[in-house]
């Protein structure tokens, strides 16, 4: 009989064997295919096929599953033709982490992060970052009561569950950096006090890939801090038909409850399901081959920075969410190789010289997983 690792090796016996922190390598190139470009599987938005591999489910995956389908159900009543965009920040919520999403104007960023969170029946808050914006308008700061004559703390924006910071590069990185700790520790210190952000707790960040004027390159701390980076496609013929259509029958982007947007799902749910993704089994050839995918990028000739090793923690974060997602209780090459891209191409800077032959992060994170041996 067969088990459902039988095209990546054989499942240990001992289950404690599974989930393996440290690392040990994939094996030689004799022992294990190179991807060629048809073979390579990308992240491309559709929902993941239920129970692949014929894997046992969690039993009470079902339910949790459903509740973020509709969830999906429910932004594309008002949000047309980016659907791996959603999926890409569904992903992303289940592996507690933050989304950087880039498109030209126009394409519902706004529009998909409020829906999201109504859907959600979560808080949300928005910023608009813009070039007077100070660290305390996002983090809050003391405010001086006369009566009083004490100093109290007024929570700025970034306490809510969905913060949409809007347009993060057109403010300075002065009060970019306010946002450093709250993604990464979730707490924000104010006048030497440290204070928790509500739980769940996640940043949403739109940029403009084509103004350059009055915007601010965000740093690389920062990009280290964003989960993914999903890119907004401009839509189709036949999408923007329907998105037009739409605004004729007098669709109204600000009205979310007339077009039928109503919560599926709750804050109980998602963190029943964030619990399922960290019981999400992982052989050691899979933690290997993650490790050997972000340091061939510190290697690669094209690339004056590789991925950091947040980086390898968060490809093994989001290729657990994806097989949650799929229905099964272990990950997979095809997971990790799913969510490279969105999750790595943000982490990398390429060489100048080689930006001018046309080199891309995209292009480079591709080379590499048809290079890495994939574990059998």
């Amino acid at each position: 009989m067969t088990t459902p690792f039988q095209n990546y090796g054989q499942m240990p016996e001992d289950a404690s064997q599974v989930s393996i922190p440290h690392h040990e390598p994939v094996g030689s190139a004799a022992q294990a295919p190179l991807l060629n470009p048809e073979q390579l599987r990308r992240f491309d938005g559709p929902w993941p096929t239920t129970g692949a591999l014929g894997s046992q489910d969690f039993p009470e995956n079902t339910q949790v599953r459903d509740s973020l389908a509709k969830v999906r159900a429910e932004v594309a009543k008002v949000v047309v033709g980016q659907d791996a965009a959603v999926t890409g920040l569904v992903v992303a919520m289940l592996a507690g982490g933050h989304v950087l999403l880039e498109g030209v104007p126009g394409l519902a960023k706004t529009l998909m992060v409020r829906t999201l969170a109504k859907a959600m029946d979560v808080d949300s808050k928005r910023i608009q970052f813009t070039p007077d914006l100070m660290p305390g308008d996002v983090t809050g700061s003391l405010i001086y009561d006369s009566r009083s004559a004490e100093f109290s703390f007024r929570p700025g924006p970034v306490f809510t569950n969905i913060l949409l910071a809007d347009e993060i590069n057109r403010t300075p990185p002065k009060t970019q950096s306010a946002l450093l700790e709250a993604m990464e520790e979730r707490q924000v210190s104010v006048d030497g006090t440290p204070r928790a952000l509500p739980d769940p707790f996640m940043v949403i960040a739109t940029q403009n890939p084509v103004e350059y004027e009055g915007t601010y390159v965000l740093p690389e701390a920062q990009l280290d801090r964003f989960m993914v980076k999903l890119v907004l496609p401009l839509p189709e013929r036949a999408q923007e038909i329907e998105i037009v259509a739409r605004h004729a029958q007098g669709f109204s982007p600000s009205d979310l409850e007339g077009a039928g947007v109503g919560p599926v799902m709750s804050i109980e749910d998602l963190h029943v399901a964030r619990e399922q993704v960290r019981r999400v089994e992982i052989s050691r050839d899979v933690v290997g081959y993650i490790v050997d995918l972000v340091q061939a990028t510190r290697t690669n000739p094209s690339l004056s920075l590789g991925v950091s090793p947040r980086g390898a923690t968060a490809l093994l974060a989001t290729s657990r969410a994806w097989a949650w997602l799929s229905g099964r209780t272990f990950v997979t090459p095809d997971d990790v190789q799913a969510l490279a891209l969105p999750t790595l191409r943000h982490r990398i800077q390429v060489r100048a010289e080689s930006r001018m032959e046309g080199v891309t992060p995209s292009s480079v994170i591709e080379s590499v997983l048809r290079t890495v041996p994939v574990p059998r």
